[in-house]
């Protein structure tokens, strides 16, 4: 199983806090029945540094392989930090490391008005090429109130990303039902773990067992 969203990367951001802990997610990861896992360090103040992820990732790497775990590098990229860093400028350096996915982060606080500009910033990214996938819906606002948004992005070609703790109530503790309306309606092409410690594993155990999604399931 192929687990697209984590925060494994040791000291980057708000994820794992040191190796130690990496490699307790390494393990907790593999009883889940992960394969390999994308690295997606949080791009968004106050997190982002290139260089620094890259170094953490070129650190864990080798134990992950020792592990049995593949990993590949990539992000979470938060909406309003590329339009600061510039979409045509980092679109490739920020999708998935020897593949065209693009973790999109939207804002979690976000309007039904705001998705004018996010559909803009997803065609700019889809004319660059960029396979764009959009992390966890089932936490924005916007989305909560009215599902039908996630459709259109998933119209406009966009595949969706559910974050396992959804299943407990979600990181802002309001997401579980959100998610249950947009698995009913078949939106959803993976479940990753979102994993930022490792319990966090435990719960996309347990989402790949109770909820279905249209092709992917985690990633396979």
């Amino acid at each position: 199983m192929r687990d697209i969203h984590s925060h494994i990367l040791p000291g980057v951001d708000d994820g794992a806090q040191d190796l130690g802990m990496a490699l307790e997610m390494l393990e907790a990861a593999r009883a889940a029945g992960v394969t390999s896992i994308v690295c997606t360090p949080h791009v968004r103040d106050p997190y982002f540094d290139y260089d620094r992820m890259w170094s953490a990732y070129r650190e864990l790497a080798p134990r992950a392989q020792e592990a049995g775990i593949e990993l590949a590098m990539g992000f979470e990229v938060a909406h309003a930090k590329l339009l600061e860093l510039g979409v045509r400028a980092w679109a490739e350096r920020l999708s998935f490391e020897g593949s065209s996915e693009f973790l999109l982060e939207l804002d979690s606080g976000c309007s039904a008005e705001d998705f004018r500009e996010y559909e803009r910033t997803i065609y700019k990214l889809q004319t660059l090429g960029r396979d764009v996938i959009i992390a966890h819906p089932e936490r924005y606002r916007a989305i909560q109130k009215r599902p039908e948004l996630a459709e259109e992005l998933v119209r406009m070609g966009c595949r969706l990303q559910a974050s396992a703790n959804f299943i407990s109530g979600g990181r802002l503790g309001r997401e579980k039902r959100p998610a249950r309306r947009l698995f009913e309606r078949g939106l959803y092409r993976f479940i990753a773990s979102d994993a930022h410690r490792p319990r966090h594993y435990e719960l996309l155990a347990r989402a790949v067992r109770e909820f279905p999604v249209r092709e992917e399931v985690a990633g396979w």
